[in-house]
């Protein structure tokens, strides 16, 4: 069995008790998932099944959607609802909806984010949430990530009461924490600020309309159609550029041949990949680092033609 399930993490799971759970559900261990999603958050999950396993970083690095609520008026030491609370301010003042979207706006793009203490980020070798849990403060690493798109789920033209929430979907890349963003979100409108609620309903290619339940694939095993819930493992490889080679050339990249780059793949920096002229994923290549006009492979997927 392999290809791709994607699956709906509910909440109060983590993503390995998922895929520890479809292990034994499957009857199989070369299970792996595509990035790890919060406990408390649901969602789009897509897990990798035997050979797929190879692809699974591709989907990770891909983008994502999320529909999420923040609420203003107080912040928690996890950036979400399952923190204690750290600072509350009252909202004294109407917000309008052209304040909110302008704030919106304004975190569209690339931005910059530092990782909250209460994360899986790496610091000399141990995650943040190891020192947090010990209520020791370290310095965390700003990286850079991208807001495609932001979009208010929210029909008021005025938000009031001493704290508000609203609902948003954003659309972004590998690396966003959207806990930090709604606390930006807050900032920017001059209060403290937190998550709390959020799905996934998008990663990579795989939507909310693609996915199953732990309980329907079970029920899908028992019946014989499990089948029928994966994907091809070109499906997590959509969004990458592709190449279709000759069948001489077949054999050579099934070995990890390194090969000339044809001159349509000359500027493209992504990683390629290389696909049987009726659209078999054979391996995904890369521009040699060393030798100019060559390109070799990062991975061979051994899919028969």
């Amino acid at each position: 069995m392999e290809g791709i399930l994607p699956l709906f993490k509910p909440k109060g799971m983590t993503s390995h008790d998922c895929v520890f759970k479809l292990r034994k559900i499957l009857r199989m261990k070369r299970i792996g998932h595509t990035g790890t999603l919060d406990p408390e958050v649901d969602g789009v999950l897509p897990i990798c099944l035997g050979r797929a396993t190879k692809v699974a970083e591709y989907i990770t690095d891909a983008g994502k959607v999320y529909e999420g609520e923040v609420t203003i008026g107080f912040a928690t030491t996890t950036e979400d609802a399952t923190g204690e609370v750290i600072e509350r301010k009252d909202i004294e003042t109407l917000i309008t909806r052209e304040q909110v979207k302008a704030v919106l706006s304004e975190l569209t793009g690339e931005i910059s984010q530092t990782p909250p203490m209460y994360s899986a980020v790496k610091v000399n070798g141990k995650r943040l949430y190891e020192y947090a849990r010990k209520g020791i403060e370290v310095e965390r690493p700003t990286r850079q990530v991208t807001i495609y798109s932001i979009e208010l789920l929210d029909d008021r033209e005025v938000f009031e009461g001493e704290t508000i929430s609203f609902k948003f979907r954003v659309a972004c890349s590998k690396g966003t924490y959207i806990r930090t963003l709604a606390v930006m979100i807050g900032e920017r409108l001059g209060y403290p600020a937190h998550m709390s609620d959020l799905r996934r309903t998008e990663s990579a290619s795989f939507s909310l309309d693609d996915c199953k339940t732990l309980s329907e694939v079970e029920e899908m095993v028992n019946n014989g159609t499990i089948l029928n819930a994966l994907y091809p493992i070109e499906r997590a490889l959509i969004h990458l550029p592709k190449y279709q080679i000759s069948d001489k050339l077949v054999e050579k990249v099934k070995n990890g041949a390194v090969l000339e780059t044809p001159e349509i793949l000359q500027d493209i920096k992504q990683p390629v990949v290389l696909e049987t002229m009726d659209h078999k994923a054979l391996a995904i290549y890369m521009h040699h680092p060393h030798k100019p006009n060559l390109m070799k492979p990062t991975k061979v997927l051994h899919i028969e033609n």
